[in-house]
């Protein structure tokens, strides 16, 4: 598909489906639009488009099993010979199945600040999901917008890099999507825990009480049968995250992929397992920050994944960043003080291993409960993504 964009006659439309090699240059483009940022930190460029020497399916690859269950495409802006934005559409049928819906997603959402070409790519996403029976889109996300999925556009925290898995943009963003006419449907907020800071004396209370019963016990992941413990992990998120908005299980798959990802980078101290009567019913993971690692430099020897990789086997003992991915309680378990427990032996081993941040984030706005145990556990929050939805009529 090759077309003029609707109202703007320069803008030219490009459709890139699933398998085409011009995937190429919908991922070479965010190295052009960010060149320089000091902040902006993407995934690995294997881990869109695959790397057989480092083992590695890209997701924007027919192989890669996202794709047994949604449909995909993609489209890039140009002016002229010159690309000036990129978005992708997606169908992702085992959410629309979940949540009984006919959704839509845009995501991989890049552009020059120019709202003229904004409008294109949402016009060409708009009108693909139209034809495949949608009544919502939404997004921003990487196809989707799943709880676990990289996903969401930062509308404030423009001064610091992102985590591991999280987003970075320009502030203008939230203009376009806005001045095309999408409304907003959640954000997500960020939290960064000092830890050079003792924990709270109500906390510290609050964790002794529960030792003193003795009818919770911890304990750390076990690197020996670490596929094993992954799914634990993964056992325990489905249970304590069934009822937060934009959630959906995560499967064998996936999980098969985040041991994958988080095994070489993986401090043990940092995750522990709760059990209450020898059932598992919480779990807390941190995990050491590889963003600060990947971060592109923009030296003369460039931003290779080699590159980065190995700046970041180099330094992995040496972060002081970590991300608090999961900390989540079984129903039912929630008032046993088992997470208190928990982030208080977590934030000891982090103190004594020489961690000085914590970055509790993509914490729904709603979530009172768990933002103010943030802000129990010394967080002030510093960063907020939003999702919006557009009803397609």
């Amino acid at each position: 598909m090759s077309a003029p964009a609707s109202g703007s006659s320069d803008v030219r439309i490009v459709e890139i489906p699933l398998g085409d090699p011009r995937i190429k240059d919908f991922v070479a483009f965010h190295w052009k639009h960010y060149k320089g940022d000091p902040n902006w930190t993407p995934q690995l460029d294997a881990d869109l488009l695959g790397n057989k020497v480092l083992g590695i399916t890209g997701l924007l690859t027919p192989e890669h099993p996202y794709h047994r269950t949604a449909e995909v495409t993609h489209f890039m802006a140009y002016r002229g010979s010159e690309p000036v934005g990129r978005i992708s559409g997606a169908i992702n049928h085992r959410f629309n199945d979940y949540y009984y819906g006919k959704y839509a997603f845009f995501g991989f959402f890049e552009c020059v600040n120019d709202q003229a070409v904004a409008n294109a790519l949402f016009d060409a996403v708009r009108a693909w999901a139209a034809e495949r029976g949608a009544d919502t889109l939404r997004g921003p996300g990487e196809y989707s917008n799943a709880t676990h999925e990289r996903q969401a556009c930062l509308i404030d925290g423009f001064d610091t890099p992102p985590t591991v898995e999280l987003t970075h943009n320009p502030p203008y963003y939230k203009d376009l999507i806005e001045g095309y006419g999408f409304e907003k449907a959640m954000d997500y907020h960020a939290y960064m825990i000092d830890l050079t800071q003792p924990v709270t004396d109500r906390l510290h209370r609050l964790a002794e009480a529960v030792r003193k019963r003795k009818d919770i016990e911890t304990r750390p992941v076990d690197m020996s049968r670490f596929e094993d413990e992954v799914r634990l992990v993964i056992d325990i998120y489905n249970l304590a995250w069934a009822n937060n908005w934009g959630f959906l299980p995560i499967t064998d798959w996936e999980a098969d992929m985040l041991a994958e990802a988080l095994k070489p980078i993986i401090d043990p101290g940092l995750v522990r397992f709760a059990y209450h009567d020898g059932e598992p019913v919480a779990v807390l993971g941190a995990f050491p920050d590889p963003n600060y690692a990947l971060r592109p430099r923009w030296k003369w020897y460039g931003d290779s994944d080699y590159v980065r990789l190995a700046r970041l086997f180099a330094t992995r003992r040496k972060i002081p960043r970590v991300r608090l991915m999961f900390f989540g309680v079984v129903p039912g378990h929630r008032r046993l003080g088992a997470d208190a427990l928990l982030f208080e032996e977590v934030h000891a081993y982090a103190t004594q291993h020489g961690y000085t941040q914590c970055e509790a984030s993509m914490l729904l706005e709603h979530n009172e409960l768990i933002l103010r145990a943030s802000e129990f556990m010394g967080g002030h929050r510093y960063k907020t993504w939003r999702i919006w939805d557009l009803k397609l009529g």
